[in-house]
């Protein structure tokens, strides 16, 4: 030991006592006392001058610090005459162990400590290793540690963890368990030769209840895997017994909810699966036994298994099924199964509704009322249902049975019936129009000419294919943004309903008569071409002048602010164009990607919403030129019409013919021009109800052009900018159901969300724990969303069993608060919500209710 060194580790000394004995043992560091200089520090030699010394630091300077040397061995303590002193003093060694003690800041009383695990301070082949060690358990320690904060201490320096929130057993269990995928171990190899095993081991006993005779890191997690999975069981049966204890269940919650460890722990569920044999014990298991546990990536399996099985069978209601559905939003492996929970749901809602249809109309004004008011939602939970299908991995096996069911019942209970009653409705009609339905050539006068009447600005969307049910979707997105209003109304669709038409009947216009080419199916006003941005541009122009134009919409989402803002400026009214679903749906090789166009779609308009908001348009509408009609499955013999049109035929299409002098049979509709409000002498034949023509190199699930309401009713939305923010967050309340004291190791307490989730009403999320009056956790966490839709209150409860720790006997006879808090957006931190008292009331027969 060098005399700095002596030097530093008795100033060490010093900072803590006023006396310091210094025994040198093997006589080797007299020069080292003779040359040592400390301010402050009288240094005395021990040396048969015992009852002087004595008398000189206790009476004659009692505030002076000394450091008594002895030359030799320290005495027996029966012939050393200043133990008094000494025993109310430090002893300052130069051994090895006394220089880690030094080293650490740690107290001659710590000796045990440093010998007993003498590796982990000993260098030997790798010094560097050993300084590292050293130097960040050094960081780690506090001057009030006792020995075995020391040990924890040690142990975590050993698992390779650096901070002061790190220091705790269970952070230290994650980091061995992140180990076991590994093929070696050296932070546990590094506690062997440290002999700090049996102090983890311990630790572990005390704290969680696992003893072995032979005890290992990987042994410890199957009987995690395995108590924690007893534990959890809602109707627990006889052979469920666990080992651990209630905080071996809030290790595993914390070790499964954390982003850090989650390859592993998912690794480790999935082999401990089978280890376990957990597929066995789940087919005995009921959904409501399982429904809150997600410890095993079958669990969500199995539940989603048993709901498929309740949707088919209706042994769930809808509120149930959607319920368990949200529930299951909360499950460590939700984002695998999300598709499938979403297609579960929806089939439920489908199935619910479409018994709940009733298809009345007396009259065209009754039939789109009903379609906009009702029916509507069965063509879009079809489609949410279906594109959940097609974008899962999973879904073609699960799902098939259920599919097969909605895909039946969609064309044999709704498709057809719908079309069948709404084409008596459509054989009547001497024209081609709907009482007290706004005809979409009246669409600039009626939606556009208000803005601009009153000087404001207005942008007009039109998006190709985009069908009422999914505007219906749309204003709910839109809604749930802050400062947005969004509103849906319908109008009736120009007929053939297919885009060349539809697009020419949304343009502004003087008067001007629309006509067909009788050579293909281009659309003309006055004789000007209304086909591509261009031509419909100048018609724009035409009509309202230098302050309106046409846009494409991939121009638009293009711009820059400065010139999105100056366009904005320069034009009072804007036509935007997109095309994204009818160009998915219209070729064969894509047809079957329309629900996911429509998906895109979504976000495609609510891009260009915020975009143009951005360039300070506060007025925007969303429209779109036709409809269309789509089913998944392959069509069938039936579905085409098997009589041909006679006739001049100049164009076909797979839901309408355009030709003169047509001859056709009672299953296809012939509109004159005049009937359609058209110019020229071309005649449209539309197949009846939803059957198709027959056209080569053409799909045929995807279609529009004829008379169907799902191709003609045409959505427009109003969209505005608001300055105020309007969105406000659902409410929840606790309920306990009068019980304010806990007297078990489990704490059961339901959430109630006040309202269902709304456009504008969001959901609210929550971490929910138990805590003592100092504010220490003493349960494990819920991190919960509240987004129930659901009108009926007793299916908008969420039901919560919180797990106490062994830090709740602390809190014995004592207040506790069951604290539900919510995010500080952009942050890491939560700020209270609400909470409850409750009183803890246990007995030590209260340890054995697990």
């Amino acid at each position: 030991m060098t005399e700095n060194r002596v030097q530093q580790a008795l100033a060490r000394l010093f900072e803590r006592q006023r006396i310091v004995f210094w025994y040198d043992d093997k006589q080797e560091f007299r020069d080292a006392f003779e040359s040592l200089e400390m301010e402050g520090i009288e240094k005395v030699e021990i040396n048969a001058n015992e009852f002087t010394l004595k008398h000189r630091i206790l009476r004659e300077s009692p505030k002076q610090s000394f450091l008594l040397y002895r030359e030799g061995e320290e005495p027996d303590y029966i012939n050393n005459w200043l133990l008094d002193v000494q025993l109310g003093s430090a002893v300052f060694r130069t051994d090895q162990s006394a220089i880690w003690l030094s080293e650490m800041n740690l107290p001659p009383e710590f000796a045990d400590v440093v010998t007993d695990h003498e590796a982990f301070f000993d260098g030997g082949r790798a010094p560097k290793r050993a300084e590292v060690r050293k130097q960040r358990l050094l960081t780690l320690l506090k001057p009030d540690d006792l020995k075995y904060q020391v040990r924890l201490k040690m142990l975590a320096v050993c698992a390779d963890l650096h901070q002061f929130a790190d220091v705790r057993l269970d952070v230290i269990c994650e980091s061995l368990f992140d180990e076991l995928t590994e093929e070696e171990q050296p932070r546990y190899a590094l506690m062997e030769r440290c002999n700090l095993t049996s102090v983890f081991w311990g630790q572990v006993e005390r704290h969680y209840g696992y003893l072995s005779n032979k005890p290992t890191v990987k042994d410890f997690s199957i009987e995690l895997f395995k108590s924690c999975y007893a534990l959890s069981i809602t109707k627990p049966k006889p052979q469920d017994k666990a080992s651990l204890n209630n905080d071996a269940l809030v290790l595993f919650k914390r070790w499964k909810e954390s982003r850090k460890h989650e390859a592993v722990f998912e690794a480790l569920s999935d082999e401990y699966a089978k280890l376990l044999d957990i597929e066995s014990d789940l087919n005995t298991r009921d959904l409501r036994d399982v429904i809150e546990m997600d410890y095993y990536r079958l669990i969500d399996q199995k539940v989603i298994v048993d709901l498929v099985k309740a949707v088919e069978q209706r042994t769930l209601s809808e509120g149930e099924i959607t319920k368990h559905c949200r529930e299951r939003r909360q499950s460590h492996w939700y984002a695998d199964f999300k598709t499938l929970y979403t297609a579960i749901e929806v089939a439920s809602q489908f199935l619910a509704r479409l018994d709940r249809m009733q298809l009345n109309m007396n009259n065209s004004s009754d039939a789109v009322h009903g379609y906009v008011s009702h029916w509507f939602k069965i063509d879009q939970l079809y489609r949410q249902f279906i594109h959940a299908l097609n974008t899962s991995t999973r879904a073609r096996t699960l799902l098939n049975s259920l599919s097969e069911t909605i895909e039946s019942l969609y064309t044999n209970r709704f498709l057809g019936p719908l079309a069948t009653q709404w084409q008596g409705q459509v054989d009547a009609m001497d024209n081609w129009a709907v009482p007290d339905v706004i005809s979409q050539r009246q669409f600039y006068s009626h939606w556009v000419k208000p803005y601009t009447k009153r000087g404001n600005k207005v942008c007009v969307i039109i998006s190709d294919a985009f069908r009422y049910e999914a505007a219906d979707e749309m204003i709910g997105r839109i809604n749930r943004e802050k400062r947005y209003q969004a509103s849906l109304k319908h109008m009736l669709s120009a007929l053939p309903s297919y885009t060349q038409l539809g697009m020419a009947s949304l343009l502004p216009r003087k008067g001007g008569e629309f006509s067909i080419s009788e050579t293909d199916s281009t659309v003309s006003i006055d004789g000007i071409s209304t086909q591509g941005t261009a031509n419909r541009d100048k018609l724009i122009k035409a009509a309202l002048g230098e302050c309106a134009c046409a846009q494409k919409a991939k121009s638009i989402l293009e711009m820059t602010q400065a010139e999105g803002r100056e366009l904005f400026k320069n034009h009072d009214v804007i036509y935007i164009y997109h095309n994204r679903i009818d160009h998915a749906g219209d070729k064969m090789q894509s047809e079957g990607e329309a629900f996911e166009a429509t998906e895109r779609t979504f976000d495609d308009l609510m891009t260009l919403v915020k975009k143009l908001a951005a360039y300070n348009a506060s007025n925007v509408l969303i429209t779109a030129d036709h409809g269309f009609i789509y089913q998944n499955r392959p069509l069938e013999e039936s579905d085409f019409l098997k009589a041909d049109v006679q006739g001049d035929i100049h164009y076909r299409d797979r839901r309408f013919l355009l030709g003169k002098q047509l001859s056709a049979p009672d299953s296809v509709k012939v509109f004159s021009s005049k009937q359609l409000g058209l110019g020229g002498d071309v005649h449209a034949a539309i197949p009846k109800g939803i059957q198709r023509l027959r056209l080569s190199g053409s799909g045929s699930r995807f279609v529009h052009g004829g008379a169907s309401l799902q191709e003609v009713i045409v959505p427009i939305i109003s969209v505005n900018k608001k300055r105020q923010d309007d969105i406000a967050t659902v409410e929840v309340d606790l309920l306990r159901g009068g019980v304010n004291v806990i007297t078990a190791g489990q704490l059961s307490v339901t959430l109630y969300q006040t309202e269902p989730v709304s456009d504008k009403l969001k959901p609210r999320e929550l971490r929910c724990g138990i805590y003592s009056a100092s504010g220490q956790l003493i349960s494990d966490v819920h991190n919960v969303t509240m987004d129930l839709i659901a009108d009926n209150a007793r299916e908008r409860e969420l039901k919560l069993r919180f797990v106490l720790t062994q830090d709740a006997d602390d809190a014995n006879n004592q207040e506790v608060s069951l604290k539900l808090e919510e995010p500080i957006v952009g942050t890491n931190q939560y700020t209270e919500y609400k909470q409850l008292k409750y009183t803890i009331r246990r007995s030590f027969t209260s340890d054995f209710d697990f």
